[in-house]
């Protein structure tokens, strides 16, 4: 009997599958109280922080150079394995979850606009958390706050279409991690595909409206670039992170899904 559950456990999940966990996943997190979310919220935003960290410690020891720069974003995913696996909020999942079940039950619209007011906030304030521990204390090595704080300013350095669009791809990238890892039974099969496409999302720069921000506010507090500057990237990151997490991902899969019913 214990051979025949480990081989149904063991076997690939169909789409209608994978979107009926999603769907429950997104059930879960509208049921968690306002307090509930904005604790978590920011703890996933401080814990974020460590992609960003990881890589600039990284980095600053490595030293400058374009193998370095590769080797040091082999360590950008710790912040995403360790948010996603340990549960925490995470703003861009939730362009996954608690759409797939809107989809299908529209009267929980409402309480998803809430889920991502309470997330999005409570994971930038996170996030200005980890900014202020990072470079306003003495944690971190001066080498160490600094290139963190460069990381900031060189994801500043970008014009307004370029935020928006890099994005649109990040938000997929991390929409499609939270869609495969409910496709997943084991845990460390589930690391696995984070570690795999966050590596991707670090590596090519992608606007990330969370794991960016605690570098673009690490370089605020630190006082290399203006608030001003940050809020007009947050907005084009975010509006770029929900086209790409919802229509890319959320609404093709559920078409899909949905599709394939009506045949």
């Amino acid at each position: 009997m214990a051979e025949q559950k480990v081989a149904i456990d063991s076997t690939r999940r169909s789409a209608p599958q994978i979107l009926e966990q999603v769907a429950n996943n997104g059930r879960e997190e509208l049921a968690r109280s306002t307090h509930a979310l904005a604790f978590s919220g920011v703890a996933g935003g401080l814990t974020m922080g460590l992609t960003g960290l990881s890589v600039s410690i990284v980095h600053a020891t490595l030293g400058p150079g374009q193998l370095q720069a590769f080797i040091s974003h082999l360590v950008y995913p710790l912040g995403f394995i360790a948010v996603i696996i340990g549960r925490a909020q995470l703003f861009t999942e939730n362009t996954l979850y608690p759409v797939i079940l809107v989809l299908d039950e529209h009267r929980h619209l409402l309480n998803m606009l809430r889920l991502w007011a309470v997330v999005f906030v409570s994971n930038v304030f996170g996030a200005l958390l980890f900014a202020g521990l990072a470079v306003r204390t003495t944690a971190l090595r001066p080498e160490y706050a600094q290139q963190l704080m460069n990381l900031g300013t060189t994801a500043l350095d970008s014009t307004t279409s370029h935020i928006f669009w890099s994005g649109v791809i990040g938000g997929w990238l991390i929409a499609l991690v939270a869609w495969m890892v409910s496709a997943s039974h084991w845990t460390i099969g589930q690391i696995t595909i984070v570690w795999m496409v966050t590596f991707i999302v670090g590596l090519g720069h992608f606007a990330h409206c969370i794991a960016t921000s605690g570098e673009i506010l690490a370089a605020v507090v630190g006082g290399q670039t203006s608030p001003g500057a940050y809020a007009h990237w947050i907005v084009f990151a975010t509006l770029g992170n929900i086209v790409g997490g919802v229509t890319i991902v959320s609404l093709l899969n559920y078409g899909q899904v949905k599709a394939g019913e009506n045949e």
